[in-house]
């Protein structure tokens, strides 16, 4: 046999023979991280944080911590980094747990290096759960503005809002007897308006306030995306300050007050997300099938426009923080005797020149921790970019 009629045979084997396999999403996408360093840099400091924080919660809690955040030592006030406790005049329970005060004392003798533990969880803790309200909020307001967008809000629905949300008013100022008909007035008056749609016709029988009560006002899409647009004039940290000022100081009031006030970008990514997505094929074969509209959503559509979201979470978290020290700074935020970082800053801002160290401690950390968020979700942003992906 000659090498012309082998060839063929090497060539046919050649193209037969099993290609390599590619590599799977997960793995594209920690190659990708990897390749970050800041990211990674972003990540590890994040990590480091989470970990201080969980610690500093079993070390400054309960009536015996070992590192107690509000103990008074007036002798030993105003002392520097690493300088040692004066055992004279002490008593042995009044003696930080490492022998040292680590980052100093405040103008009360407080430990700082306690007050920066509990203060690390007070801002993990606001910047998780405060971001946790605003992306639920944002997507489902966002979900409900791309894939509902169309649909048109009845005057009947306005004017139950309106009677529905008055009874609440009058309810919250403890009006309990004239909240009640406006309650009850906006449950029957959105049921006669949503009775009206579902019948289709201004011909099918009924009373002849159901054109009133069916009249379009607007789309939903552009209900919602207005109602974010005006939320976007306002300067959210003078609208949360105003709020904050109202309402009786609380972390929890921080947290819902920050979260009810930062939900307007993550329903735009979402809105923007379900728009490309609710003509795809996925979705018309499971209208063709019967799915229903809230499945669809939740089910098929939510986990394919959460990238974007996760992203703008991430670098949220960091807003969150930063909006909760410049609240404690002001004096409106977390109140005593929990230590914040930001409360931390402002008791020191008195002693910039006798004792820096108290407003370059909690600086610095707020600098890094926010800083740490923002370079992670710079990372997820170049994960989440299909365009950076290897194509085979």
């Amino acid at each position: 046999m000659t090498d012309r009629t082998r060839t063929p045979l090497r060539w046919n084997q050649h193209l037969d023979a099993p290609s390599s396999p590619g590599k799977s999403r997960l793995q594209e996408s920690w190659d990708l991280f990897v390749s970050n360093r800041l990211a990674i840099a972003g990540f590890v400091i994040f990590l480091v944080f989470l970990c201080v924080a969980v610690l500093g919660v079993f070390l400054t809690s309960g009536t015996r911590p070992v590192c107690d955040p509000s103990l008074v030592r007036l002798e030993e006030k105003l002392r520097p980094p690493l300088s040692r406790p004066n055992l004279k005049v002490l008593r042995p329970e009044e003696v930080p747990a490492l022998k040292v005060y680590l980052f100093g004392t405040d103008e009360l003798g407080r430990d700082i290096f306690s007050r920066m533990l509990q203060g690390a969880w007070v801002s993990l803790t606001v910047g998780f759960v405060a971001v946790g309200i605003s992306v639920l909020i944002g997507i489902f307001m966002g979900g409900m503005a791309g894939y509902f967008g169309q649909k048109h809000v009845r005057s009947g629905h306005v004017l139950a809002v309106l009677l529905i949300g008055t009874g609440f008013a009058l309810l919250s100022i403890g009006r309990w007897l004239a909240s009640l008909p406006f309650l009850i007035a906006g449950g029957i008056m959105f049921l006669f308006s949503g009775g009206y749609s579902r019948t289709g016709s201004r011909n099918s029988g009924g009373t002849s306030l159901h054109p009133v009560l069916h009249f379009p006002v607007m789309t939903v899409d552009t209900l919602i995306m207005r109602t974010v647009d005006i939320m976007l004039c306002f300067p959210s940290f003078f609208l949360i300050l105003t709020v904050v000022a109202i309402l009786p100081a609380s972390m929890y009031n921080i947290m819902i007050v920050i979260g009810l006030t930062s939900w307007m970008g993550a329903a735009r990514f979402v809105r923007a997300e379900f728009l490309s997505l609710r003509e795809q094929d996925f979705v018309t074969a499971a209208r063709a099938l019967g799915v229903g509209k809230f499945r669809i959503i939740f089910r098929h559509m939510m986990p394919n426009a959460l990238g974007p979201v996760l992203v703008s979470a991430t670098i949220g978290i960091a807003s969150a923080i930063l909006t909760e020290a410049g609240l404690s700074f002001l004096g409106f935020g977390v109140p005593p005797p929990h230590a914040t970082w930001g409360n931390i800053l402002s008791d020191g801002k008195n002693f910039i020149f006798d004792a820096p160290w108290l407003t370059f401690i909690p600086g610095i950390a707020i600098l890094i921790v926010v800083l740490s968020f923002n370079l992670f979700g710079e990372g997820l942003r170049d994960i989440l970019n299909p365009k950076l992906r290897e194509r085979p």
